[in-house]
């Protein structure tokens, strides 16, 4: 029976030459001459510290543009509330998002039960299965999910006759 899985992965070595970049750039644009930006990764998580706002969301918009550049979608980055850190300096978390989260699957099975397509739709961790009969109906179901326009990026892998 044919399936496939929809995933929400990160290519963390992408996003890792993406934060290397950002940093040569803070380190040599003369804006940012004398001032303690800097960008640093923990895990799933980004910390930008920064002088003062202005100077924080110059560093965001560098994060953003490098990770365009480098095809990691920026739609997995949920940037938290800034905080004042010590040194009158800015502290922001970004959050890198991985997997689908139990809301979204769910969406995303309703809607599959909901198109009365003949599929069999099931959560497996932070995956999504969908199976069927047809290979059409899966394509179908894809294209249905894509039209979702869900905020959080997906993948379609696994595709099984």
């Amino acid at each position: 029976m044919p399936s496939f899985d929809i995933v929400s992965k990160i290519d963390m070595p992408s996003v890792q030459n993406a934060l290397d970049g950002v940093k040569k750039e803070i380190s040599t644009r003369y804006d940012f001459k004398g001032s303690k930006c800097e960008v640093e990764q923990q895990d799933d998580k980004i910390i930008i510290k920064a002088d003062d706002e202005l100077k924080r969301k110059q560093v965001e918009e560098l994060i953003v543009t490098h990770l365009t550049r480098k095809k990691v979608d920026t739609g997995a980055l949920e940037f938290e509330k800034p905080e004042t850190a010590s040194g009158n300096t800015i502290r922001q978390s970004v959050l890198i998002k991985q997997g689908i989260d139990r809301e979204t699957a769910q969406k995303i099975i309703k809607t599959i039960k909901s198109s009365k397509i003949k599929l069999q739709s099931s959560i497996q961790g932070d995956e999504v299965r969908v199976s069927g009969k047809k290979r059409d109906d899966l394509q179908s179901a894809i294209k249905l999910i894509k039209d979702l326009n869900l905020k959080h990026p997906l993948q379609y892998e696994n595709f099984r006759d």
